[in-house]
């Protein structure tokens, strides 16, 4: 019975991820073609796509290093009631659920977006000339794309590694201004094995 509670919420989980992807992929994605459309500077699209990259590999750092921070010295900081302290815990407790949204999600998406992004540009630049230079312009601008994502990401996680509980608290600083400033909770405590235990 508990496999199968387990198994539901493991699906429920992976629809409720996928949705999130698709109308974070789709409203995004909307948003950049129409703005690239109004672009008449290629130099602003592309750093447009630049940007798009550098949020997918932010997000690839913070979703390695939640898995690599160690909980114990934030407890410390908490009792010392320092901000962001509690927030860093919080992270790593759902190190899973954080790690699932920053790898997979956002740097999914980031992905799409840039494939997309780095077609549009080409064919912006390449409407007047020929077959061959789109093609050209097309393998050049998905191998600048390649290079800065697997670059970016590969030096990201060796920075998430080896820096993990500092770029950690950093992030939990900012959750703590988001709920300090807007009142937004983004994250919760998971519930406790022992009262889970006790249900059953």
């Amino acid at each position: 019975m508990r496999y199968s509670n387990n198994g539901f919420t493991a699906v429920k989980r992976a629809i409720t991820i996928g949705l999130i992807a698709f109308f974070l992929a789709t409203s995004i994605g909307i948003g950049s073609q129409s703005l690239l459309e109004r672009m008449s500077i290629t130099l602003i699209a592309f750093s447009l796509l630049v940007i798009i990259i550098l949020i997918g590999i932010i997000f690839d750092i913070v979703g390695t290093a939640v898995t690599a921070a160690d909980e114990t010295p934030f407890h410390a900081k908490a009792a010392c009631k320092i901000p962001g302290a509690k927030h860093a815990i919080l992270l790593v407790k759902n190190a899973d659920k954080v790690a699932n949204f920053c790898n997979d999600v956002v740097g999914d998406v980031s992905a799409s977006l840039s494939g997309a992004i780095g077609a549009t540009i080409v064919s912006n630049i390449a409407s007047n000339g020929t077959g061959n230079g789109v093609v050209l312009g097309s393998t050049i601008m998905t191998g600048f794309i390649a290079a800065l994502t697997v670059g970016g990401k590969a030096l990201g996680k060796h920075m998430a590694i080896n820096e993990s509980n500092e770029i950690i608290f950093h992030v939990g600083k900012i959750f703590y201004l988001i709920e300090y400033k807007f009142g937004l909770k983004i994250l919760k405590a998971p519930p406790r094995k022992g009262r889970k235990n006790a249900k059953s």
